[in-house]
């Protein structure tokens, strides 16, 4: 059948804009059909679309369909794994419908959430930094960077579930500080905007910190430094301070000096996950939720295909808070 994808029309250099994008008909036919219900978003995708891409994975090319992550509903299949009706998942992306071998799809149980957008979080990510990276446990003082978006506001609860005396998040606006205490129940917040990170973490920890997980970089990274306690963990997720900039500048170097003075532990990790890290991420989501001990932060654009590249460029200028998708209506 011939459906309406979204393709890139060339790798990115430098700030991505709607002409990278355009609204193409193709034709898509597999052992199984899809039509797709809803998008994900992530800052993370930026990566793969640009010319000097440093992730080890392939990035798209010119001509190529975006392909991230998506759920859809199966409406045929010639398969005996796949029944019409059943809910999946698979990274065909930016596209009314796909198709393929019903190996490129993960079957998933309607019954495990309240609104199947909760697979396109990016859960895996915040739980295995918070957990398995930085091995946040009672007692900690955590502060977490970019706290209002897909990650850090799933990372923050992680640490309130997993017993952290003390959480705090920065943001960039005073909406979003009051999101983070007064829904997300982190214990404190400020506006990045507001003076330097080392003062306000000096005011909001006077004895320090222990943990640290980063998404942003940049200033904040430094200033987390200076707030750090002796053998504090720094969980390395992103820096989206400078994500728009060239190469060096989207990925710069820690400094290396100042965590060995003060026997700070940088651990950077990747994003890319396992099936038994998402599983292990989907069991203790879904069992804080059922607890009332975890609230799922998500906005949901309702659009057609066409409107999925202008929700991706407000995600980036940080027009959104936590995980973000587009319902195809």
């Amino acid at each position: 059948m011939i459906t309406r994808e979204i393709q890139l029309t060339a790798q990115i250099t430098g700030t991505p804009t709607l002409d990278h994008f355009t609204a193409a008909k193709t034709e898509v036919d597999g052992e199984v059909l899809v039509r797709i219900d809803q998008i994900g978003l992530a800052a993370t995708y930026l990566e793969l679309m640009r010319a000097d891409c440093t992730i080890p994975v392939p990035a798209w090319q010119p001509g190529q369909r975006v392909g991230v992550a998506a759920i859809g509903t199966v409406v045929r299949s010639d398969s005996p794994e796949l029944e019409v009706g059943d809910l999946v998942q698979s990274m065909t992306g930016w596209s009314e419908y796909s198709a393929g071998p019903a190996g490129s799809y993960v079957k998933l149980n309607r019954e495990l959430f309240a609104d199947p957008g909760y697979y396109l979080g990016q859960g895996p990510t915040a739980y295995y930094g918070m957990a398995k990276v930085a091995a946040v446990g009672e007692g900690d003082v955590v502060f977490v960077s970019g706290a209002a978006g897909g990650v850090g506001s799933l990372a923050g609860q992680i640490a309130k579930c997993r017993g952290a005396a003390r959480v705090i998040g920065s943001a960039g606006s005073p909406a979003k500080v009051d999101y983070l205490v007064n829904e997300l129940g982190y214990d404190a917040a400020f506006d990045y905007h507001d003076g330097s990170t080392a003062d306000r973490l000096r005011e909001l920890a006077p004895e320090g910190i222990s943990v640290f997980f980063d998404v942003v970089g940049g200033e904040q990274y430094q200033g987390a430094m200076q707030a750090a306690r002796p053998g504090a963990r720094f969980a390395l997720c992103g820096s989206l301070s400078s994500q728009l900039g060239d190469a060096a500048q989207r990925f710069p170097q820690p400094d290396r000096s100042a965590a060995e003075a003060r026997g700070v532990e940088l651990l950077p990790f990747s994003c890319y996950h396992t099936a038994d890290q998402i599983t292990a991420w989907r069991e203790h989501f879904s069992s804080w939720l059922d607890q009332g001990r975890f609230v799922y932060p998500q906005t949901v654009i309702e659009g057609g295909i066409e409107d999925v590249p202008q929700a991706f460029l407000s995600l980036l200028q940080g027009s959104y808070r936590g995980n973000v998708s587009v319902r195809l209506s």
